[in-house]
């Protein structure tokens, strides 16, 4: 977070007020006086106008982009009584989050109220824990796409009234057609109402910009399956060859191991497949492919849309030059361009302390490439080899893909560096 030219800390803890759509009646007492005892109410302009006149402090909106906007009001504010309203539980996809970046902790006093979510899973009989929330507030719908699978409920955060008739249309796209939609609007509010439906067949005019949509996932029998796991189907990708066949795709993905909040860079990202299925590790991984051709780049984006993970970030350009501006990965994997000058010297360069390089090829001046290099830092060297039964004549026998030359390696963290140092004295 970039600091700021002011003290944006309140001379008092700030009040963070969560409220429903059924405004000020579904308040409890101790919320309605920290709104009360307020000396500046800040808030959007509807959550805003729930409040009654009892509610004296002055009226402060939220500008547009808000993020930006919140060390600014804090500071020009700090000297007051604040109290800020957020729609729900403030900590569920609120400004909570925000203004805990800004205070800690430490600085507010944060009164919840029941989210959508809850209310959601109160109407429809379902466990909170057993439901997948996807929100799509402020997110491409295409990141719906990763938590599609057979039997499974989702609920999701909805950015509009539009959004019921995109999800639809998505889930019919990607073989969810005969999944079952219900729209909740207005949770908790005199005139909730709910609107019910199939994907493939929806039908509904827009209603209520303030609604939640349920899903129970029904594929359709031409529905591509996708496993939790890496090594999708390659039918699953668009692609001119340049892909990470699905056997070695798996075994790569095993040696980069992913875990949550990692950057991975794919460097010679051709089709995407390595840089996506890490993204599809888990939700707060991160990823950046780069490939040198553009149609190749356009193809990457497009195969990480249809995945499900539309926050893969595409650089097009040659490597090593192409990483100089990036930030520090915790993985890098490799898969084209190996015998590019600079191009291992700079990924090694840039890894963080403990992360890991895989590299595969299949020609063999990379392969002594990637021998001396294990030989210089260690790790593990690897040959993987598939065959794939096909037809002989009348008979079956076994069809040879190339065999990949894998090299692994973990970088040492500091310590671990000056200890192999000592061994090495």
């Amino acid at each position: 977070m970039s600091p700021v030219p002011y003290e944006v800390s309140p001379a008092r803890p700030v009040s963070v007020v969560g409220i429903g759509a059924d405004g000020w009646s579904g308040l409890s007492g101790t919320a309605r006086e920290a709104l009360r005892n307020a000396e500046v109410l800040i808030g959007g302009a509807r959550q805003l106008d729930l409040l009654p006149p009892e509610c004296a402090g002055a009226r402060v909106g939220w500008p547009s982009p808000l993020r930006p906007a919140v060390p600014r009001l804090l500071a020009e504010h700090r000297e007051r009584r604040i109290a800020v309203l957020a729609s729900g539980d403030p900590m569920f996809y609120g400004i909570g989050r925000a203004l805990a970046e800004e205070l800690g902790p430490d600085g507010l006093h944060v009164l919840p109220h029941p989210s959508s979510v809850s209310y959601a899973c109160a109407r429809l009989g379902w466990p909170l824990e057993d439901t997948e929330i996807v929100t799509l507030v402020g997110r491409p719908a295409s990141r719906l796409a990763a938590s599609l699978y057979e039997g499974r409920r989702l609920l999701v955060l909805s950015a509009d009234a539009s959004t019921p008739a995109t999800v639809a249309a998505l889930l019919t796209a990607h073989g969810f057609g005969p999944s079952g939609l219900r729209v909740l609007e207005q949770l908790g509010a005199e005139d909730e109402e709910h609107v019910d439906g199939v994907a493939q067949s929806w039908a509904h005019p827009p209603g209520d910009r303030l609604n939640v949509i349920a899903i129970e996932c029904r594929a359709s029998a031409e529905a591509l399956r996708l496993g939790t796991v890496p090594g999708l189907p390659d039918e699953a990708y668009e692609h001119d060859g340049q892909l990470t066949k699905r056997h070695i795709r798996a075994a790569t993905l095993g040696a980069l191991a992913p875990t949550p909040g990692e950057l991975l860079w794919d460097v010679g990202g051709g089709s995407g497949s390595i840089a996506i299925e890490w993204l599809r590790a888990h939700p707060s991984c991160r990823a950046v492919s780069v490939e040198r051709d553009p149609v190749r780049a356009e193809r990457i984006t497009r195969n990480a849309e249809r995945l499900g993970v539309p926050a893969l970030t595409v650089v097009t350009g040659p490597a090593p030059a192409s990483l100089a501006e990036l930030e520090a990965p915790d993985a890098v994997f490799i898969g084209g361009g190996l015998t590019a000058p600079g191009l291992l010297d700079a990924c090694w360069e840039a890894l963080r302390p403990g992360g890991r390089l895989v590299a595969n090829t299949v020609t063999l001046e990379s392969e002594a490439l990637l021998a001396e290099r294990h030989k210089t830092h260690g790790g593990e060297l690897v040959r993987l080899a598939v065959a794939h039964a096909v037809p002989v004549g009348g008979f079956t026998g076994w069809r040879q893909a190339m065999p990949v030359t894998q090299w692994s390696v973990g970088k040492p963290s500091g310590s671990e560096a000056r200890s192999h140092k000592g061994d090495r004295s």
